[in-house]
């Protein structure tokens, strides 16, 4: 049951490891601001001693926004190992995004400015042209042009990767030398 407290009596809760950054936090705050609502439907949630289990940055995001009271629901009858595993699975996304609904329903801007974060997908490149039988017309083709290998990423670290290769292009770096210098480094090694 939703109970509307005055937003002193909540405390946000200290053993939270979710943060926001501060770009996120003013999309936080100005989705508040203009969707006020949303708080009624998605209220807090808070232990027996007012701390919050669910929603901290909004909490903190309606204290900026300088509210007087808050939609809660009181959580009374868990654990304290039940608050503790609420607080983590509370901020776990275990769905992912259909990008391509998305961008066929929402302007892209929209969706940022509400806060989501959209990949930047680059065109899918046909790496058919690599496979090994073709390397006699490859040698034909005319100077200049470079052969490529496709390089697999791991998710968490794709656009950390492409940074950097995209840092080293701009430096005038050869960034196949530089992998294939690593890679025979680390062969020595084995």
């Amino acid at each position: 049951m939703v109970k509307h407290v005055p937003i002193g009596k909540i405390k946000p809760n200290k053993d939270n490891p979710r943060f926001i950054r501060d770009e996120k936090f003013t999309k936080l705050v100005k989705s508040l601001r203009e969707f006020p609502d949303m708080a009624q439907l998605r209220p807090l949630i808070v232990n027996a001693e007012m701390v919050v289990l669910g929603g901290n940055m909004r909490l903190k995001a309606m204290q900026e926004l300088k509210w007087e009271t808050v939609p809660v629901i009181v959580a009374e009858n868990l654990t304290p190992e039940q608050q503790a595993e609420f607080v983590i699975k509370d901020n776990v996304g275990f769905g992912e995004w259909n990008w391509e609904m998305l961008a066929n329903q929402w302007d892209a801007e929209l969706l940022t400015d509400w806060g989501l974060d959209i990949p930047h997908f680059e065109p899918e490149l046909d790496y058919s042209i690599l496979d090994d039988d073709l390397n006699g017309q490859l040698d034909d083709m005319a100077n200049g042009v470079k052969k490529a290998i496709q390089i697999e990423f791991e998710a968490e670290h794709y656009e950390e990767a492409f940074a950097l290769v995209k840092f080293w292009r701009e430096q005038g770096g050869y960034v196949g030398g530089m992998i294939m210098e690593h890679l025979k480094a680390e062969k020595k090694k084995v």
